[in-house]
């Protein structure tokens, strides 16, 4: 004989089965998905790109070790600098982590993390070029530095007219023209100068550590209040038990 009510049973337990099956299905691909975090890729040691097209550096480090302690899985993705914080705006990616400085025009625009590094400008130039800050502004000279940055804007500021400047749209570029002479100083963030000048002879810091109360940290759309909260959460956890002073001890040293 029929039996309806088992066969009712039957059919809500297979329902709430194939339900329970779709939101796992639908929660395993929300996570699959992850964070897509955008980084330059030239500007070492923070990030810059290996002969295997991959790319490392200190952002990246930290980025590992925030996106594992929030249990989720993050892809680098190269941009440049230029076009870094449109591409976030245009949801290309869900967050930058390339060196970029909190500054209220830049806030404007997006939302920071707390922050994640303590940053100082330096001036660069070879050997006998300059002693001091005011050696740049001396006639005839020219200054190098990263377009859309805080040393040109502290350049832009602090030289004026004084100096002939030129911008590029790289670090690696305004390094690659003062070796070659055609810049007389550059300015920039005190460890990239540091990592550059490693192994090199003939140029040396001009000046002391121009200190801006500069501070790195994390870009997300204003929007994602959420996902900047885990950001902020998983950074406190990583520098209270030691996994950050563990990779800043890898790339940076005392002197910092």
């Amino acid at each position: 004989m029929f039996n309806t009510k088992k066969t009712i049973l039957t059919s809500l337990t297979a329902v709430a089965l194939l339900a329970g099956v779709g939101l796992f299905v639908a929660a395993c691909s929300k996570s699959d998905t992850g964070i897509k975090i955008a980084t330059e890729g030239a500007y070492p040691p923070f990030n810059s790109k290996n002969a295997d097209g991959t790319i490392s550096g200190f952002d990246i480090d930290v980025q590992e070790a925030l996106c594992a302690e929030m249990k989720v899985k993050c892809t680098v993705v190269a941009q440049d600098w230029d076009g870094i914080i449109p591409g976030l705006v245009q949801k290309k990616y869900d967050a930058i982590m390339s060196g970029m400085s909190i500054t209220d025009e830049r806030k404007a625009t997006i939302a920071f993390s707390d922050p994640y590094f303590d940053n100082s400008l330096i001036t660069v130039g070879k050997v006998g070029a300059g002693k001091s800050l005011d050696d740049l502004k001396k006639p005839g000279v020219v200054i190098g530095a990263q377009r859309s940055t805080v040393a040109s804007k502290w350049i832009e500021d602090n030289i004026g007219a004084k100096a002939k400047v030129n911008l590029y749209d790289t670090q690696t570029a305004a390094y690659d023209d003062l070796a070659a002479g055609r810049v007389q100083f550059v300015v920039a963030d005190l460890a990239t100068v540091i990592d550059w000048m490693k192994g090199k002879t003939g140029f040396e810091l001009v000046g002391d550590k121009i200190d801006l109360n500069d501070h790195f940290g994390v870009g997300l759309r204003q929007e994602d209040t959420e996902l900047l909260g885990k950001f902020n959460t998983a950074l406190k956890t990583i520098k209270e038990n030691g996994t950050y002073q563990k990779i800043y001890d890898k790339y940076f040293t005392a002197a910092m």
